[in-house]
């Protein structure tokens, strides 16, 4: 598997050449890294007009994922989602967008900027903040009340806690009323590589964004938005546009030598080496339940903790395991969340088997997460998130109407999203996972 963008960045630093441009570190500095980091010099080709190695590094990336064609993201899934949703808008009559409602912000951010119309797909059983599991009837159902089909369907998946959708059920339920579906598999890149592949292209999916930074040997911010061999015609100009106005005119060429460098990781390594990581997982997490750790199931390389269930707190659990020196992922008042990777070596699922072995019974009480009503949204989201707003405690925001969605990084899902007036039930949410403040409309 070549690597052009790295051939080329390292054939440009052994060079000697005066680098009478930018960056303005001039190839020297403290990191050790700045050699390689360059900018759009003639042959380094431009990501949103790549016609050289650029583009000759992505026809590998999509050969390798089986798409019909990839194209790299500098600025991680989140650019990946916006220019989704772009295209979606672009090729259709509707305004509409059918999503499950565990999205990320970023999803609400570009809705809001391309002025779409969400109509959202709620949980059937309890509420959850994380998990939106969406049935086939469900989605036919839902569907079928519309007035028309609508621009796209939108889902998550995996989402945080590692939950899969059936995709290729809904997919078949999307194709059939004759709408493209788009799935965030932001924590999914490898899913391709599995034995079994599962990846969202491998089950009809018209659109879809991999995080690579998240699952795969790729520097943070690095990404695929990949098209589909389904519904959505969009040419590569089409495509390099619509990740243009979402992303910066100067994209990391470190990230875009990341990404090149993966295909040959993905060529030469990774099946064997997931194959691997996913037995050594699957034995971890059987190690687990035999102590009484209660193990969600899910993705292959997540090991999901439903820590309430034993009597800890996601969060203490995850201080603890810090202080035997283990970092995990994600903590909530539920869950503890690790991700692993072939990159972990073995020594470090023994630090997870021994940590939480030490850390057996806890003693805190079961919590029941509070549940939410639909809010009634009162204001569109466009324009409840450009208007100016405030910053409130929680117990202020109540009556009030949400402006930005407010919640952290991780986990990126909005309690309340804009325009959707703030009840007291979502006000509990946000103080049981600890958010204390809202932007509420002026």
């Amino acid at each position: 598997m070549d690597t052009p963008v790295c051939d080329f960045v390292a054939a440009y630093e052994k060079s000697g050449v005066a680098r009478l441009h930018m960056p303005g570190h001039k190839g020297k500095g403290p990191l050790g890294c700045e050699g390689r980091d360059i900018t759009e010099i003639a042959g380094a080709d431009s990501l949103y007009e790549a016609s050289g190695v650029i583009a000759q590094s992505e026809r590998s990336a999509a050969a390798l994922f089986g798409a019909k064609a990839t194209f790299y993201s500098a600025g991680g899934s989140s650019q990946c989602i916006k220019a989704m949703l772009c295209l979606a808008l672009q090729k259709s009559k509707s305004r509409v967008v059918l999503a499950a409602r565990n999205v990320h912000k970023s999803f609400v951010h570009a809705a809001a900027l391309l002025d779409a119309d969400v109509r959202w797909l709620w949980p059937e059983g309890d509420y959850q903040l994380l998990a939106c599991p969406v049935r086939p009837e469900q989605l036919e159902k839902a569907l079928a009340a519309l007035p028309e089909a609508p621009a796209a369907v939108y889902l998550t998946s995996p989402d945080y806690l590692g939950n899969l959708q059936p995709v290729s059920q809904l997919a078949k339920v999307c194709h059939a009323h004759g709408v493209p579906l788009l799935v965030d598999n932001a924590h999914g890149a490898y899913l391709h590589f599995l034995p079994e592949p599962a990846h969202p292209l491998d089950e009809g999916a018209d659109l879809c964004c991999d995080s690579a930074h998240k699952t795969l040997p790729v520097l943070t911010g690095g990404a695929y938005l990949h098209l589909g061999h389904g519904l959505l015609e969009a040419e590569e100009g089409e495509v390099r546009a619509a990740l243009s106005l979402f992303g910066s005119t100067s994209p990391s060429y470190l990230i875009l030598q990341s990404l090149d460098a993966c295909n040959r990781y993905l060529a030469d390594e990774a099946r064997p080496r997931l194959a691997d990581c996913a037995k050594a997982v699957a034995a971890l997490k059987a190690d687990l339940a035999a102590q009484g750790w209660a193990v969600a199931e899910g993705e292959a390389l997540k090991v999901t903790l439903r820590a309430s269930e034993r009597g800890w707190r996601g969060d203490a659990l995850a201080g603890f395991l810090r202080r035997k020196g283990v970092e995990c992922e994600y903590a909530d008042p539920d869950h503890l969340v690790l991700m692993v990777t072939p990159q972990n070596a073995p020594e470090d699922l023994e630090k997870v088997r021994a940590a939480l072995a030490a850390a057996g019974q806890g003693s805190e009480a079961a919590q029941t997460p509070p549940q939410m009503a639909r809010p009634r949204q009162v204001v569109s989201l466009r324009a409840a998130l450009l208007a100016p707003g405030e910053e409130v405690p929680v117990e202020a925001a109540v009556g009030r109407v949400c402006a930005a969605p407010t919640v952290a990084c991780p986990p990126a899902v909005p309690v309340a999203v804009s325009g959707e007036e703030i009840g007291p039930d979502a006000a509990a949410v946000f103080r049981y996972y600890g958010i204390e403040t809202v932007r509420v409309l002026r």
